[in-house]
C-alpha cells in the first residue's frame, strides 16, 4: 500500500492537478518496462494536465479515473469555500502552502462561515486539503483522498498486465467536471472506442456493505445504458470474483460527463465503497480493493 499512501499525499485538488498528474507521468516512465504491454502516451498541449495510456494495437474499453481531490480555497482574512464536496466539522486540520510558507491549521465555523484558523493571513486563493492520516489494519485502508487516490492506483495495478484497452487519468471531477468531454472526444475519433468504465469509490450505504465485493452501479444520478451495464454484470457473475450492485438517486462521476457529450458512449461505474464519505477518514475494505482490481481485469479481457 506504499505506492497508494504517496499518492493520498500529494496535494492535488479540482484545478491543481498538475502534480498528480506529474507523478503519474514519472510512475509510469520508471514502470512501464516491466508492465505486459508499454502503452502509447497522450498528455501535454490540447490535454492540459490529464493523461491518456492507450495499450495493444485494438482497444476497445476505456477506464477513466479523476486525479483530483475535494478542499477548500482561501477567500479573504482566512475565511475558506469548498472545492467540492468536503466534510466541513469543526477541528479537522487543513494544510497547504502559500509564498510565505507551510500552512497547517483547524477549520472553525463563524456563523454561517467557514475559517482556517492560522497564525497569520494566507494568500487569498491558496488552496488546503485535509491532513493526511494514512492507517492500514488487517482489514481496511482508512485515509483522506481514497476518492479518487484508489482508483488512480486500481489503474495502475490493472496497467501491468493490460494488453488492448485505454486508461485515462482525468481532471475536475469533484468540482462539475470539465475534461472528460475533451478526452472521450479525442479517444473517440482518433481509437473509435466508445466504451467506458469508470474507476472512481461509492458509498456504504443500506445495501452496500464492507467486505462484499466491489461495486457494480445501475445508476446514481446519471442512468446509463442498461444494455451496456447488464454486459458488465453478466461478465462479473461468470468471473467468481464477488461484487454488489448499487442503485442511487445521487452523486455522479466521469461517466455523467460522457453521457452528457456529443458522441455515443456507454459507461459504467464499477468501484470499491468506503464509509465516512469526503472526510479525513475515508475508510475501504481490503476485499474490496481485491475485488475491484480483479474485475477491471476481467473485464478489460471480455468487453
Amino acid at each position: 500500500m506504499d505506492l497508494l499512501k504517496r499518492m493520498c499525499e500529494i496535494h492535488a485538488p479540482s484545478g491543481e492537478e498538475l502534480s498528480m498528474s506529474a507523478f503519474l507521468l514519472d510512475y509510469i516512465s520508471k514502470n512501464q518496462k516491466k508492465w505486459k504491454t508499454k502503452p502509447t502516451l497522450h498528455y501535454g498541449d490540447g490535454l492540459q494536465d490529464n493523461i491518456i495510456m492507450v495499450f495493444g494495437e485494438n482497444p476497445r474499453t476505456a477506464i477513466f479515473s479523476h486525479m483530483d481531490s475535494i478542499g477548500f480555497t482561501v477567500k479573504y482574512n482566512n475565511e475558506i469555500i469548498k472545492i467540492g464536496g468536503p466534510e466541513t466539522s469543526e477541528g479537522i486540520v487543513l494544510v497547504g502552502e502559500d509564498s510565505i510558507g507551510n500552512i497547517e491549521g483547524e477549520l472553525i465555523k463563524k456563523k454561517d462561515k467557514l475559517f482556517i484558523d492560522f497564525n497569520r493571513e494566507i494568500d487569498r486563493g491558496t488552496s488546503l486539503t485535509f491532513k493526511v492520516n494514512f492507517r492500514e489494519t488487517d482489514d481496511f485502508i482508512q485515509s483522506c483522498y481514497m476518492d479518487n487516490r484508489l482508483g488512480v492506483w486500481n489503474c495502475l495495478e490493472v496497467s501491468k498486465t493490460l494488453e488492448n484497452g485505454i486508461i485515462v487519468f482525468s481532471s475536475w471531477e469533484e468540482h462539475g467536471g470539465g475534461s472528460v468531454g475533451y478526452l472521450g472526444k479525442f479517444i473517440y475519433e482518433k481509437y473509435g472506442v466508445n466504451q467506458a468504465l469508470i474507476s472512481d469509490i461509492t458509498w456504504i450505504t443500506d445495501g452496500v456493505k464492507h467486505g462484499n465485493g466491489c461495486v457494480i452501479s445501475l445508476r446514481d444520478s446519471g442512468v446509463p445504458r442498461r444494455a451496456y451495464v447488464n454486459k458488465v454484470i453478466d461478465i462479473a457473475e461468470n468471473s467468481n470474483i464477488s461484487f454488489q450492485l448499487e442503485v442511487e438517486n445521487a452523486g455522479g462521476s466521469d461517466g455523467n460527463e460522457l453521457q452528457r457529450s456529443s458522441y455515443p458512449w456507454d459507461w459504467c461505474f464499477v468501484g470499491a465503497p468506503e464509509d465516512y464519505v469526503h472526510s479525513p477518514n475515508e475508510k475501504v475494505h481490503k476485499k474490496d480493493i481485491n475485488s475491484m482490481v480483479n474485475l477491471y481485469k476481467e473485464l478489460l479481457k471480455k468487453l
